[in-house]
């Protein structure tokens, strides 16, 4: 019987061991093919190829096409208007493209509706599949992405990798990641009074959320507010600013073309375009049910008030005027070439950019000397600029948006050199070869009073603005002497008070011996405080924004015990007197401050309970 026992167990155990191995295999296999990304192709668009030639415009503007009828695509019409996109590098034309009317924008919200109903019943695993492919895909095709970026905007190509194509990995990544531990039901702990009783929190998709971002980053900008929604269980309308419709809408497209490759319904996302005083078709719906705005505040005050209409709650990102503070004894030529990417990253057109230098006295020469001299040797144009115009592309800072921008930079910076301020640069920038572009030299302002127009207004151009101060109390207080409170940097040898400092400051986020790492880590919400804006996108705070959150209580013993009505708060309350015993007995045995109080009170339910 013995050696029966033993020949069974060596055909049994080597049987098991493969079973469970093919159940292994199986499970993994299904498992993978899950959570694999899902390839799929967008073609380049023609306006980024190396020989690129196009009608340039003299003075660019969004409505060029009235001027000369060779822009437009198509006859124009009195009651519709068109949007006129070009390269503000280059003067170049991209498209004109026709605006929607408010009756496009209301059918567009509705088929996100529509396609929101589906999309909302999807399980992570589904949503993180589409995050997946499109971080395979934004990877595999960064250089497409950023020459697109900088087409649209002017920017350059390091600019459009860094602020455009890193970022928004890292927001994809997190969510792969971490997106789904935020969002799941989340017990929650209950008190003496409820011991019978489970808890718990529900992150539940809100519907259709709307966007409405600028134009600095089109790519980011575009995909995060998107990739968010559509992994919270929404639908999302998303209206960019018509600067950059242009790439937006190839961005747009290529969200669409993912959806379509993972079996989903592209329309639920839409991209609307519109001049900014027809966008009320959106913030005015009632179906939209949250709005994410990124912008200036004027824009942003108008957003605000017609999402009262229905009661849309809404977060704002608006301007802001970055200080860094410079303790004493910090080694400036440490960080000198961090700050210049601070102050001229994007062409100084970054809302969370460094506008503010706040420098002790004692190294105020020195940190002025540092960053003229280097300011000076940067190289403007256009990343995209076709080489058989004469010279090679070697580009530090790109074009700002448009001229407009050029103008009000331009006649800010004027009023330093009226006061007789120490400015190096401080005016447009006439390119040698690229005639139309639009152009503003690197420039940086010394010992500017903090009270002064350029010192309390968002510049948002490559402006590096230097204020001296004697003591620590000083700069913190010139820190926190403007109407914004969107970031801030401190530096300095000493890391713990450079954290006394920041917490001091008031804003949203700040980076100690470091500029702006607070966006690259998505763990972290983003925004600011009084005219900064309120609320939050990124993180965990972000997401749940995007969502209802419902409690839900249960019985934790439902077969033994419920919740039941003693007699003597039961209607009709037979003895008032009797009544207020039982509660307030209750009441001080199991909230009330030491033990005698509670055990009075324990006495006083019971003779109370037995009436």
């Amino acid at each position: 019987m013995g050696e029966y026992d033993e020949d069974g167990l060596n055909v049994i155990l080597p049987l098991s061991l493969c079973v469970a191995a093919g159940i292994w295999l199986v499970i993994n296999r299904f498992q993978s093919f899950h959570n694999r990304a899902v390839p799929f192709r967008v073609p380049p668009p023609p306006q980024i190829g190396p020989r690129f030639e196009a009608h340039k415009i003299p003075n660019p503007n969004l409505e060029s096409h009235l001027l000369y009828p060779e822009l437009q695509s198509g006859p124009l019409t009195e009651d519709r208007r068109y949007i006129t996109c070009f390269d503000p590098a280059t003067g170049f034309h991209l498209d004109t493209i026709l605006a929607d009317s408010a009756t496009e924008i209301a059918q567009k919200i509705a088929r996100a509706a529509d396609a929101q109903k589906e999309w909302r019943q999807t399980t992570f695993r589904d949503r993180r599949r589409v995050m997946l492919s499109l971080k395979k895909w934004l990877v595999d095709n960064q250089e497409t992405c950023a020459r697109i970026a900088c087409r649209d905007t002017g920017k350059t190509l390091l600019d459009a990798a860094l602020g455009e194509v890193l970022t928004t990995c890292s927001k994809l990544d997190w969510l792969i990641n971490h997106g789904e531990r935020y969002l799941r039901p989340e017990r929650r702990r209950g008190n003496l009074l409820m011991f019978y009783k489970k808890s718990w929190v529900c992150y539940e998709p809100l519907g259709v959320v709307a966007a409405i971002v600028s134009w600095n980053y089109p790519l980011h900008n575009a995909w995060s507010p998107i990739i968010a929604a559509l992994f919270s269980g929404n639908a999302i309308v998303l209206k960019c600013s018509e600067n950059v419709i242009w790439s937006t809408r190839w961005f747009v497209d290529v969200i669409k073309d993912c959806l379509r490759a993972c079996k989903r319904d592209p329309e639920l996302v839409q991209l609307v375009c519109c001049y900014p005083e027809d966008a009320e078709a959106v913030t005015r719906s009632p179906i939209i049910r949250h709005i994410t705005f990124i912008g200036s505040e004027v824009v942003g005050r108008r957003v605000a008030q017609a999402a009262t209409e229905h009661l849309t709650p809404v977060t704002l990102e608006l301007g802001g005027k970055d200080p860094a503070i410079i303790l004493p004894h910090t080694n400036l030529q440490q960080w000198a070439s961090l700050w210049m990417r601070g102050v001229f990253q994007n062409a100084g057109q970054n809302c969370i950019g460094i506008e503010r230098f706040i420098v002790h006295n004692s190294q105020y020469d020195e940190l002025h000397d540092i960053l003229r001299q280097r300011a000076e040797r940067l190289r403007l144009g256009s990343a995209l600029a076709n080489p058989g115009d004469g010279f090679v592309p070697a580009v530090d800072v790109g074009a700002m948006i448009n001229e407009d921008r050029v103008r009000l930079t331009e006649e800010l910076v004027t009023l330093a050199s009226d006061a007789g301020l120490d400015v190096d640069g401080g005016e447009r920038y006439a390119h040698p070869y690229l005639e139309h572009g639009a152009y503003f030299q690197p420039t940086v302002i010394g010992d500017a009073h903090p009270e002064s127009e350029y010192a309390q207004r968002e510049l948002f151009a490559p402006v590096a603005l230097i204020i001296k101060y004697e003591t620590l109390e000083e700069a913190i207080a010139i820190a926190n002497g403007t109407r914004y409170g969107l970031g801030a940097s401190v530096f300095g040898p000493d890391q713990e008070q450079c954290v006394k400092v920041a917490r001091q400051l008031e804003c949203g986020m700040v980076s100690i011996n470091d500029f702006g790492v607070f966006y690259l880590n998505q763990d972290l919400p983003f925004g600011g405080t009084r005219a900064s804006g309120y609320g939050r996108f990124g993180g965990p705070e972000g997401l749940r924004a995007l969502t209802t959150t419902k409690a839900i209580v249960e019985d934790r013993f439902g077969w033994a015990i419920q919740t039941t009505i003693p007699k003597q708060l039961d209607y009709p309350v037979g003895s008032i007197t009797e009544s207020w015993k039982f509660i307030s007995g209750l009441i001080g045995f199991v909230y009330g401050d030491g033990w005698r109080t509670r055990i009075e009170s324990l006495t006083q339910l019971i003779e109370a309970a037995r009436r």
